[in-house]
């Protein structure tokens, strides 16, 4: 809906006058609203998995073995994979002919199947020891272990999928088609909610049919991407050069990006072999606050990053380089006027959206209180997280790696310490709380060395804006708290009077700080901005 409001084509692409390039903030509406919907069914799928399988021994090896294949497909496809290609696919389509850039797709998705064909055959083979290293402390438990496997085999060949997607999703992305791949998350919801709605009770164990339900929304999503692949004449063929140049900038490129960007991602599997040690439940307590907290990271982060990335390479193969700066600075206002309030809302908000969304069947009152306290810690660093979503895209659009590699260095190390620091006294949300310090260093040494290397610099206003941002911030929490009364109230109240609460306490918290701005003298049409030519 949010995508159609914004007056953009169920296509893909946003309607333009005719010679002027897509608005961003429309483009932003679009993929937002895709993601908006894809978060909405993975809280109906979170809430009947919590509902069928509460938070114990058969969630806790599913978790573990569905984050490994996510891990790798945020380290070689969306993360690695897609920083490394898209600018150079994006200089390929303004610098080169039409059959030089098919070329580059050809050889590029040659070599990444057969890389994937590699990775999952091993991945299943070796499922038994990845689970050992992954989730050691498991290995206490035999029952544990053995289904954790079992599922690790069902789940690793989603990595070979979804890596597709994200090379399709790159091209699409770089021709301004970005509704379709904001959408095909929705496919991987739809698959668990039929598969734990419909099929659950004719598998033993149950929790199995999740695993299956993994692999089939990964090839749903591959098949919806290939027919815009084909309008666009870029549907992939076995072409195998080795030797091609623009293969060889990609590899060269993605290397040392496979770490760079996903330091997160690597944080969050280190947390899983800590919280592997602690209670049983605290693998899916985590699981359970990163999926809430995850809602504005992708509708923010992700999605800004996602319209970002095309336009910085474009601008940077024209050396544009005061129109790189001030895309920059446009991305890193509206992430701070819609992070900020959000990782807010998050904590002040934590037990109704907890309660509303999963205390259902077996998801008991302990868990929601243990699953609150994880969301409390990861709202702190959730600004920080999404700031580095679009930090991250303004060295890779310039093809550098090497200046996020040295800062994911120094990021990973720190969070870790935070993790020994934090772990005994905060359990399972120390580990949270690690990963969203850590987060927040990342980018703030983005920042710095984006400032340092003459790259970015900021726009004059930045003094009021933020002070007008915190007076909004403030006047919404100061409303939510009292508004929202006692915990207790949303664990014992009843599913529709949970329901209601919680949407009114989200309409009242957007309206009182949408108000508060307007009064401030924000208005959309000054954040609108197109992308470049």
């Amino acid at each position: 809906m949010l995508a159609i409001w914004a007056g953009c084509r169920p296509g893909g692409s946003c309607h333009e006058r005719p010679g002027l390039p897509m608005n961003l903030l429309r483009a932003l509406a679009t993929v937002s609203g895709m993601t908006f919907l894809s978060r909405i069914l993975g809280y109906v799928r979170d809430a009947l998995i919590a509902g069928a399988f509460g938070a114990g021994l058969a969630t806790d090896a599913f978790f573990v073995a569905f984050r490994l294949p996510n891990l790798l497909r945020r380290l070689f496809a969306e993360g690695a994979f897609s920083q490394a290609f898209v600018p150079i696919f994006a200089e390929y389509k303004n610098r080169e002919s039409a059959e030089d850039t098919r070329v580059l797709v050809n050889c590029v998705a040659s070599v990444l199947g057969l890389v994937l064909i590699i990775v999952t055959a091993l991945g299943m083979v070796c499922a038994p020891l990845v689970v050992y290293l992954s989730a050691p402390g498991f290995a206490a438990t035999p029952e544990k272990f053995e289904l954790t496997t079992h599922l690790l085999r069902l789940t690793f060949p989603y990595i070979a999928c979804i890596s597709l997607v994200a090379f399709a999703a790159g091209i699409l992305n770089t021709h301004q088609r970005f509704a379709v791949p904001a959408f095909t998350p929705v496919l991987l919801n739809v698959s668990f909610i039929v598969a734990a709605a419909f099929f659950a009770p004719y598998f033993d164990p149950p929790v199995l049919v999740l695993g299956w339900a993994v692999l089939f929304g990964g090839l749903l999503q591959l098949l919806l991407q290939l027919p815009f692949l084909v309008r666009l004449g870029l549907l992939p063929r076995w072409q195998w050069n080795w030797r091609h140049p623009g293969l060889q900038r990609v590899l060269k490129l993605m290397a040392p990006a496979v770490f760079g960007v996903s330091i997160s991602q690597i944080s969050l599997l280190i947390n899983t072999i800590f919280a592997s040690f602690l209670a049983a439940g605290s693998v899916s307590w985590l699981y359970y606050a990163d999926r809430l907290m995850e809602f504005p990271a992708g509708m923010l982060g992700v999605a800004l990053g996602t319209i970002l990335l095309p336009s910085l390479s474009k601008y940077h193969a024209q050396g544009a380089v005061e129109n790189y700066s001030a895309l920059l600075d446009w991305g890193l206002r509206l992430t701070l006027l819609l992070a900020v309030p959000a990782a807010a809302a998050l904590a002040v908000l934590a037990m109704p959206l907890i309660a509303t969304l999963f205390h259902y069947g077996r998801f008991t009152h302990e868990d929601a209180w243990m699953t609150q306290h994880a969301l409390i810690a990861y709202s702190v660093g959730l600004t920080g997280m999404i700031l580095v979503k679009i930090l991250a895209p303004g060295f890779y659009a310039r093809q550098n790696v090497v200046t996020p590699v040295k800062i994911g260095v120094i990021t990973l190390l720190t969070t870790q310490a935070l993790n020994l620091l934090l772990i005994g006294p905060l359990q399972h949300a120390g580990l949270a709380l690690a990963i969203g310090l850590g987060a927040c260093l990342n980018a703030a040494m983005l920042y710095i060395c984006l400032r340092q290397h003459g790259i970015y610099t900021p726009q004059p206003g930045w003094l009021l804006f933020a002070l007008k941002i915190v007076l909004a911030v403030s006047a919404m929490c100061f409303v939510l708290w009292f508004a929202m009364g006692p915990s207790q109230w949303w664990l014992d109240a009843k599913v529709s009077a949970r329901v209601i609460g919680v949407s009114g306490l989200v309409v009242l918290g957007v309206g009182v700080y949408a108000g508060v701005l307007w009064i401030c003298g924000f208005r959309p049409r000054d954040f609108a901005r197109r992308a470049a030519e």
